[in-house]
């Protein structure tokens, strides 16, 4: 990934029980993320947020990939397991 994440996302007690943010947002990593869970398109996130950049919303996902990358992930079954 190009992005420098660590640019535009930062974690600090004092803001959000130290969960990663945009800095200079009280907008999380967890809540942008679910904003393109829930189907937001990065234009509509733009509009809504007009404190964000795009580059801020790709440093978002560079940043979830890392932390993908650096967990271990257990495979499990989702949905009805009758």
């Amino acid at each position: 990934m190009d992005t420098e994440w660590n640019k535009f996302i930062a974690s600090d007690p004092e803001v959000l029980s130290g969960k990663p943010v945009v800095i200079g947002t009280r907008l999380s990593v967890e809540f942008l993320l679910g904003l393109f869970a829930a189907g937001w398109t990065e234009e509509q996130v733009l509009r809504n947020y007009p404190v964000l950049t795009a580059e801020a919303l790709h440093a978002v996902f560079a940043y979830s990939v890392d932390c993908l990358r650096t967990e271990t992930l257990y495979a499990f079954h989702g949905g009805d397991q009758s």
